[in-house]
């Protein structure tokens, strides 16, 4: 879906749809239809609407890190010189590519860039660091913070109770 494109219409069973694949993205469509008072073909064109729109991005399992191996999530707040786009694209490119980066803001504020890593060990941090930050003239300076603990991590979007999702 094309950043100009209007966002299609989503009504309330669109809505009910969206918090149960939410909920478990597992779900068989005979369920949701049931929950939701449609027939299980008019909830599979509905899902399939909501996928082509680019409403529904993915469909993934959540897995958790530190059941991984992945014990260590870090925020990494990056300073830049400067922030244009010839200059922030190879660092752009890098972030994107690497797995140890779950998600990657542009932010206001002193610092360009906020990115959440998890990572096994700080010595994986400090390799990932090199990698991604070290040899960029363009980055000034970078800061850590290592969470302690999470007390919420979460993808859902939270969803109007009917009418148009805004």
């Amino acid at each position: 879906m094309s950043a100009t494109a209007a966002p299609p219409a989503i009504d309330s069973f669109d809505l009910a749809i969206l918090a149960i694949l939410q909920q478990d993205n597992t779900t068989p469509q005979r369920v949701i239809a049931q929950a939701v008072h449609l027939s299980a073909p008019a909830v599979q064109r509905r899902i399939q609407r909501l996928q082509k729109a680019g409403v529904i991005r993915a469909n993934v399992a959540v897995l958790d890190p530190e059941k991984l191996g992945l014990p260590l999530t870090i925020l990494v707040e990056v300073f830049l010189e400067n922030e244009r786009p010839d200059r922030t694209a190879p660092l752009r490119a890098r972030i994107a590519a690497e797995p140890a980066v779950q998600q990657c803001y542009f932010v206001t504020g002193e610092a360009d860039y906020l990115l959440v890593v998890n990572v096994a060990s700080m010595t994986d941090y400090d390799a990932l660091t090199k990698r991604l930050l070290a040899g960029d003239d363009n980055v000034r300076r970078f800061r850590t913070s290592v969470s302690l603990g999470c007390l919420k991590a979460g993808l859902q979007v939270p969803l109007a109770s009917g009418g148009s999702a805004a």
